[in-house]
């Protein structure tokens, strides 16, 4: 992993002044994206704003300081075992706008030291010491999780009342975007098989379950790579059953809904993530969701369906294999659903392993696809908005 951290025209010393392999040297492994922890610059004194009252997290100078495990502050985040990342917003070129939700915005940003075009994600912080406290794991979990289908993480930092997260620009966006082009079986395979392998190591390497697996959180670049983004608690803090409304896509298992209208909220395994997989894989095979809002009277109607319903299968265009994988994924009962490990030995993915696919000529298809129905949907709008012809 070192070396693909570190290659040609980006690497992490680059940024923060010292050398990656010092990361050894401090206990943490080759190849973690981490290095010996510098000094900072105190920022002015927060006194008067609103994280006055949070005297035990927020020192004079205005850093967050986690319990001795972390400092968040204007230039980077410290952690107390020696990583460092030392990004600033004076080093970064602001440029268009990737996305936006409750939480904040997503911007292309480019890193000016590097040359590195990075998507730059803003978080608003709760003023409440467990949101503060999920941020810091958040950022544990993120500067950890180094492998080829795990989204990468090249460092946050802290301005005011938000936390700012620099991650890995991957192009070509999102798989919800791509796949109303049509997804062949062949790359159909490729994808769920990246998808797999990153959630296997989360909970493998790391004991953490995603608990939100959806085609939006699989991201593409225009080399053909497909990695998972949005593991960590800012993507899980409103997922519940009180959040859900109509028009939502749900991807809760069926144990899960039925524990939360129980107020059980135990009932998450990793085996509620395998459900989620198998129906994002219904879904960009489908290229569309297989419980479609419009088609219930309600949301609890929905819900039911997921719960008491025949599972959807993919499309007859796909093979008996494809379809036996998929339904390894969708069983009702979580102890009967497929592991990780069983998922990559199934002859859909082995044969996977096999092929050759032409990832980067299929999400060059797959773009031009939606750039085009984007710019179909922008004439649109301003044919509507264009004002009647004079007579």
């Amino acid at each position: 992993m070192a070396a693909r951290r570190n290659r040609p025209g980006f690497k992490l010393s680059d940024i923060t002044g010292e050398d990656a392999d010092s990361a050894t040297a401090a206990g943490l492994g080759a190849g973690v994206p981490t290095v010996t922890a510098k000094e900072w610059q105190p920022r002015r004194p927060v006194s008067g704003t609103p994280f006055a009252n949070f005297h035990k997290i927020v020192d004079p100078s205005g850093a967050l300081n986690f319990n001795g495990k972390a400092i968040l502050h204007a230039s980077g985040v410290d952690f107390s075992n020696g990583a460092s990342f030392a990004i600033n917003m004076d080093q970064l070129e602001l440029q268009d706008e990737l996305g936006k939700g409750a939480y904040g915005t997503v911007k292309r940003v480019l890193h000016r030291p590097t040359k590195v075009a990075m998507a730059m994600k803003e978080i608003r912080l709760e003023l409440d010491e467990s949101k503060l406290n999920a941020i810091l794991m958040e950022l544990d979990i993120l500067h950890r999780a180094v492998h080829p289908s795990i989204v990468e993480f090249y460092g946050a930092f802290f301005i005011e009342t938000c936390v700012y997260y620099c991650m890995e620009f991957m192009d070509a966006g999102s798989l919800d975007k791509l796949y109303g082009v049509g997804v062949p079986e062949d790359v159909l395979a490729r994808i769920v098989a990246s998808m797999v392998r990153g959630l296997k190591f989360l909970k493998d390497d790391l004991q953490i379950i995603h608990r939100d697996v959806k085609p939006t959180n699989v991201l593409v670049n225009m080399k053909g790579q497909v990695k998972l983004c949005d593991f960590g608690v800012s993507g899980q803090l409103e997922k519940s059953l009180a959040k859900t409304n109509i028009g939502c896509q749900s991807y809760m298992a069926p144990e899960r809904i039925k524990g939360e209208s129980q107020n059980a909220l135990s009932t998450y395994t990793v085996s509620s993530d395998v459900w989620s997989v198998g129906l994002a894989t219904i879904e960009i095979g489908l290229g569309a969701y297989p419980y479609p809002p419009e088609t219930y009277s309600n949301v609890f109607a929905q819900l039911q369906a997921i719960v008491h319903g025949d599972p959807p299968v993919l499309p007859a265009k796909y093979t008996e294999t494809a379809c036996d994988w998929v339904s390894k994924c969708l069983v009702k009962r979580p102890e009967g659903r497929a592991s990780y490990a069983e998922l990559l030995e199934h002859p859909f993915l082995v044969n996977d392993a096999g092929n050759t696919v032409d990832m980067a000529a299929w999400v060059s298809r797959a773009v031009a696809w939606r750039d085009k129905q984007r710019e179909k949907e922008r004439q649109a709008v301003l044919a509507k908005e264009a004002p009647p012809p004079h007579e």
